[in-house]
């Protein structure tokens, strides 16, 4: 029997290289983020996602792992100046994050103000690659047309950004395979694609894969790599 869709759901390992271990709380203690090192140590998850004054925490404590430092700027409302969010992200990767998920300018987007939005991104993009680190851009789905998604993610390209994310998982709603099939059809086969917010399980997790994303933003990590359920907001 033939199929046309080449899809393979990943396994193992496989699945768990998808996984940004993710803890953005704001109570979140050191002890919690030594944990989800930790943990995604343990599990071999690509990363994990920390607030920026854990990065340096973070980095340490994975030393040796193979698991990536993310942090966020502009989070979780993307509403500061961009020469704000250009010096949290120089101080990130000065503290040692391997990618930064910066949050639009989402009034830009709804806007259709394309100008803007590149302009607010490639300002981060340049101070974040001269780090060698990756730019993850989160475009805020919940929020945004359709039509305000497309120029989202095309700014996002001009601007040079390495991936286009979902969501924040602060302003309502999540990811869904169908935003995840627009991004993928809108930045094409070369920038990657970042599913956050709602990722809860091991089904879920492989339906966004299959839809097109390279990345699973997620703190239910270990209850996707293990076929539970997460029972976290995030």
């Amino acid at each position: 029997m033939t199929t046309n869709n080449p899809f393979t759901a990943p396994q193992g390992d496989d699945l768990a290289r998808y996984i940004d271990h993710t803890l953005l709380a704001p109570e979140a203690s050191r002890a919690d983020i030594l944990r989800l090192c930790k943990e995604a140590a343990e599990h071999h998850f690509k990363s994990v996602c920390v607030n920026p004054v854990w990065v340096e925490t973070a980095k340490k404590a994975l030393l040796g792992t193979g698991v990536l430092t993310c942090t966020v700027v502009g989070f979780p409302l993307g509403t500061h100046n961009t020469d704000v969010k250009v010096f949290e992200a120089r101080g990130a990767t000065m503290d040692g994050a391997d990618e930064v998920d910066m949050v639009i300018n989402i009034a830009s987007a709804r806007a259709l103000d394309r100008e803007a939005l590149v302009s607010d991104i490639s300002a981060v993009a340049e101070v974040v690659h001269e780090a060698d680190s990756l730019l993850k851009v989160i475009i805020e789905t919940a929020l945004l047309s359709d039509d305000e998604k497309i120029l989202a993610c095309q700014g996002a390209v001009e601007a040079g950004a390495d991936f286009v994310k979902t969501s924040t998982g602060f302003n309502g709603g999540g990811a869904t395979t169908s935003d995840v099939s627009l991004m993928r059809e809108t930045v094409g086969p070369d920038i990657g694609v970042k599913a956050s917010g709602g990722v809860r399980t091991r089904e879920k997790a492989l339906e966004m894969i299959a839809a097109g994303a390279t990345r699973i933003g997620t703190s239910s990590g270990i209850a996707i790599v293990t076929g539970g359920a997460g029972t976290t907001s995030y």
